[in-house]
């Protein structure tokens, strides 16, 4: 191969790459082993996982345990479904274009937005591309983002910004929320100075329900596009985002029919104003009929090669998360729209009993006393991750730790509920909760 290409040796191969670079010494890679004896290590290693089958887990802060029902897998893994390619030839690919045109019509109509593109990688990055469509929209080189937003999509949007020379100025939280007055100074007045886009979430990430109808004025005085991302689970009681005049609003597709699978693969969604169609990432199906007048589906209003353009591709995603999505769209198909009402309202009532529950418990607090749909905080008088480790040897994991994010609350957990936490759930967490505060707070007393 070295001979093909006209080079003498690897050492000259790699000439290019600085010394500094260089390893300068072999991997240290242990030697190989049987077939047998990987198979053997690797069971070992999975026999240390736990998941929610194994345990009462009240565990959210992004992605969640709903109830997957059998028929979306024996949709899903239909070899027409799980093998093809990415569907650039229409007339090979109508089932799986017009899985992508059904998808992005239930996004439109659960964000009431639009238009949808049919997916992304996950939620994260579907808010850093919005970032990027604010960007190149408008031209401004900062952002304002709420603390209420997902951590994982501050940071990744964070990552992106670096390389667009963009700034990103933080809004703190009071009570739970955004701070209105914390978000009027962060955009300000100064015209020359004003935010390429204004962030924030819905629910936001201490579970709290965020006032839209006052905050999105504030966020969009300067001409910044308002940028929401939501739990698409919630939208079966709150008003949809584009009812607030919301830009863009995205999220993470997880719930939506799609098992955790510790930590994915999963989907994030994307909905707009029809102002931003031909600057959206990913890709979008369209309607259209053949020349015998049929009804067909066709990707529409960007070739395959603007993903590939360097700066001047609206998206550097080359690929959606089309199976994952499909999942999604059955899921949706399988509730209809009263059940997703159904589960959002019964989510809503069990939220409500376990925040009773739990800050009826002694040395357990609200963390703040806003609105909540399926999330809420509270604050422990005892040492958090001691008390985890209580609450797992009883086979409960009462949520997660909201200090790994939020240093301000120390003694913060988030607790998570789907339909899947039932009263009986619900009363064991309390029962153990209270049992690993107590002996925490009696160890610090002795």
């Amino acid at each position: 191969m070295l001979a093909a290409i006209g080079v003498a040796s690897i050492d000259d191969l790699f000439a290019d790459v600085p010394e500094d670079l260089r390893l300068g010494r072999p991997l240290e890679l242990p030697d190989g082993k049987a077939e047998q004896d990987v198979y053997g290590y690797l069971r070992t290693l999975a026999a240390r996982n736990v998941s929610t089958d194994d345990e009462i887990s009240f565990l959210g802060a992004g992605m969640y345990d709903h109830y997957v029902p059998a028929l979306i897998e024996h949709i899903a893994l239909r070899s027409e479904f799980l093998t093809p390619y990415t569907p650039y030839q229409p007339e090979v690919s109508q089932g799986g274009l017009q899985v992508m045109f059904e998808y992005q019509t239930m996004i439109s109509e659960l964000t009431g937005l639009p238009v949808s593109n049919a997916s992304v990688y996950e939620g994260p990055s579907a808010l850093a591309s919005a970032g990027y469509l604010a960007r190149l929209h408008n031209n401004r080189t900062r952002f304002v983002v709420s603390r209420g937003v997902h951590p994982h999509s501050r940071e990744t949007l964070a990552s992106y910004s670096a390389g667009w020379g963009t700034t990103i100025d933080e809004v703190a939280l009071a009570d739970g929320v955004t701070d209105a007055d914390a978000l009027r100074a962060a955009i300000g007045d100064d015209q020359l100075a004003a935010p390429a886009a204004v962030f924030l979430a819905q629910p936001n990430f201490l579970g709290a329900v965020e006032d839209l109808e006052l905050l999105a004025p504030i966020a969009k005085e300067t001409g910044a596009l308002l940028i929401v991302q939501v739990d698409p689970m919630t939208l079966g009681v709150l008003r949809p985002p584009g009812d607030f005049g919301v830009d863009v609003a995205v999220g993470e597709g997880q719930p939506l029919g799609n098992r955790l699978d510790f930590g994915g693969p999963s989907f994030g969604f994307f909905a707009a104003q029809e102002a931003f169609l031909r600057r959206m990432p990913g890709r979008i199906a369209g309607e259209t009929v053949d020349a015998d007048g049929r009804r067909g589906f066709v990707l529409t209003l960007q070739t395959r090669e603007q993903h590939i353009r360097r700066e001047r591709a609206t998206s550097n995603i080359c690929t959606s998360q089309a199976l994952n999505a499909l999942m999604g769209t059955i899921y949706l198909s399988w509730l209809g729209r009263q059940g997703m009402v159904e589960i959002s309202e019964l989510m809503l009532q069990r939220t409500a009993y376990a925040r009773a529950r739990l800050t009826a418990l002694d040395g357990v607090e609200a963390l703040h006393e806003q609105p909540v749909v399926r999330e809420f905080a509270v604050r422990l008088d005892a040492p958090v991750e001691r008390v985890l480790e209580r609450c797992y040897e009883a086979g409960v994991n009462p949520g997660y730790p909201l200090a790994r994010e939020y240093p301000e609350h120390a003694g913060g957990l988030l607790v998570a509920i789907t339909e899947q936490r039932t009263r009986a759930h619900i009363d064991r967490l309390a029962e153990v909760l209270g049992a690993a505060v107590a002996a925490e707070r009696e160890a610090v007393v002795a």
